[in-house]
């Protein structure tokens, strides 16, 4: 990882959008920054678009699609999105049904199974996945992390690790699909062949197959915390953590975007 001071001017004055993490990184202590709040401002303003993409739930995700100046929310690592006041999903109604029954009796097993374990929160607002809270409200060791991993695979989910949640679902979608999903559905173009065009933010190892895909990956500076863990790192790391850390990203945005029109 590089500061971002290696960012090229260049590859800064080209972006058209930029998609980011939200928990720790725009938010920090679990609210969202004036800093990064104005951020993602500066960023529209710019004529950017700014797409956040989360493993928050829809119903947490619902007031902050409706007040940030934002062109969606992807939410649920990348089942569905808002949009001002409507939902796109990923799966059809008949496919979502058949499976809540499966991830309520994968959720009964893994707190049954692993001491400690407790549902995130914010679960009642869920619609497609399973959330084990490790670190927001109550924390779970490394090995009880591992071990409920583990429970979710073996039940054939999908399943992450975010900086608060151990998500688990059933379904091929994960972040970087529902990035491109979201390019498709709101303007028809395959962000795969415009990707060095994009930049993402995140700090945690649920953003690695972001980090993957985007040539412009930037690690706030709490990403510290799980590089062991990462087998596909940031290519740059910004000097502040989380909210701090996204509004020093924009800086360097709209600083190269200036550059060009001087």
């Amino acid at each position: 990882m590089q500061t971002l001071s290696h960012w090229p001017t260049a590859a800064r004055q080209h972006l058209i959008g930029v998609f980011t993490d939200i928990d720790d990184t725009l938010t920090t202590g679990g609210a969202i920054t004036p800093d990064a709040l104005q951020a993602l401002a500066e960023l529209k303003a710019a004529g950017l678009h700014v797409i956040p993409i989360t493993g928050r739930p829809v119903g947490w995700s619902e007031p902050f699609a409706a007040a940030w100046p934002v062109d969606a929310i992807v939410a649920e690592n990348g089942a569905l999105a808002l949009r001002a006041a409507s939902k796109l999903y990923q799966q059809d109604d008949t496919t979502r049904h058949a499976n809540l029954m499966r991830m309520q009796n994968v959720a009964a097993r893994v707190l049954r199974e692993v001491a400690g374990a407790q549902l995130a929160q914010d679960s009642a607002g869920r619609e497609t996945d399973i959330a084990i809270d490790h670190s927001e409200f109550t924390h779970l060791p490394p090995a009880h992390i591992a071990q409920v991993v583990q429970i979710m695979q073996s039940e054939g989910m999908s399943a992450t690790v975010s900086s608060i949640h151990i998500n688990g679902w059933f379904g091929a979608h994960n972040k970087w699909e529902g990035a491109r999903w979201i390019v498709r559905e709101l303007w028809g173009r395959d962000l795969t062949a415009e990707i060095d065009r994009w930049a993402y933010v995140g700090d945690s190892s649920n953003d690695q197959l972001m980090f993957e895909a985007f040539s412009h990956s930037i690690g706030v500076a709490n990403i510290q915390r799980f590089v062991a863990q990462l087998t596909h790192k940031p290519r740059y790391v910004t000097a502040g953590e989380r909210g701090a850390g996204f509004a020093e990203v924009v800086r360097a945005i709209l600083a190269a975007r200036g550059e060009r029109h001087s």
